[in-house]
């Protein structure tokens, strides 16, 4: 039900309020041009900065407009456990497919810690959870063993791989076998990673070029040679802007891209900034080089 590309979709603004009306014509964007599925109010969505009821207000749309066309994970992690259930459970009862779960920043739990995070929120819940491992943002780790302890559980299908080590993919795939997904959170590394037994991304760069990054997932996972040639062919294509993607911190650089396909304003809210003169630039040259603009 989730592989292939999974747009981690960028939030609107306008005036700092919540942009439904171009919102939802992003949604639509992605159901025209090939997404495989919609991650709103993650991360990349800033939902440490929407209000609560800014980030429900982002899965109800999402689900609204998708009305079923593709499937919808949405962002509903927190480091307050009780927090998380309740957006979780509110996400279900809205009618999400699933739900995308970061691992707890800056509270900094053991492995244990992360083992009952999860436990819980599974406990209390009915739908699909992907875990968010991503130690670069919230400084912990979790393990293979974790994970592995964790899918023992009803609700516990797979993981968004943010670690960057590839090696990784092949520990999971080892302990864990091929029912458990895994979806690398890195644009950059998704050719070597679905190699390796990855099944997709949940992506930044679809944001903005959703149909490239459709194609080359579909590729990426087909063992023929013309396939694999294809795949190798547009991830060439694909990574400058994947690096330009990030030469600041996300979402910024992607919604000045957007900005620049006319897809919706570069708002962001503080502590995020927009870019800066000179990745603009970047970020003008890697639309060009991929023919976006």
């Amino acid at each position: 039900m989730f592989k292939g590309s999974n747009v981690a979709l960028v939030t609107p603004f306008k005036n700092n309020k919540l942009d439904e009306e171009t919102y939802i014509k992003l949604i639509h964007f992605h159901i025209e041009n090939g997404t495989n599925g919609l991650v709103p109010a993650g991360t990349t969505g800033e939902s440490p900065t929407l209000s609560h009821a800014e980030h429900e207000k982002v899965i109800e749309l999402c689900v609204q407009e998708s009305s079923g066309k593709l499937p919808v994970f949405a962002g509903t992690g927190s480091n307050s456990t009780e927090e998380a259930i309740s957006l979780t459970t509110h996400a279900e009862k809205i009618g999400a497919n699933g739900a995308l779960i970061v691992t707890p920043y800056y509270n900094k739990p053991t492995q244990e810690g992360l083992y009952q995070h999860y436990k819980s929120i599974n406990d209390k819940c009915g739908i699909p959870i992907i875990i968010y491992n991503i130690p670069g943002r919230s400084v912990i780790d979790m393990s293979v063993d974790t994970m592995a302890k964790l899918f023992e559980l009803k609700n516990i299908i797979g993981v968004k791989d943010a670690t960057g080590d590839l090696n990784r993919v092949n520990l999971t795939k080892e302990k864990l076998g091929n029912d458990f997904i895994q979806l690398t959170g890195n644009d950059d590394n998704a050719l070597e990673f679905n190699k390796r037994g990855g099944v997709g991304a949940i992506s930044v760069t679809a944001n903005i070029a959703p149909k490239l990054c459709s194609d080359f997932q579909k590729h990426s996972v087909n063992s023929n040679a013309d396939s694999k040639k294809e795949s190798e062919r547009l991830d060439k294509i694909l990574q400058p802007l994947h690096y330009a993607m990030f030469v600041e911190s996300n979402p910024s650089p992607v919604k000045y891209a957007a900005k620049l396909l006319k897809l919706c304003e570069d708002d962001v809210r503080l502590p995020l900034v927009k870019v800066t003169e000179k990745t603009k630039d970047i970020i003008q040259k890697a639309l060009e080089s991929s023919k976006l603009l």
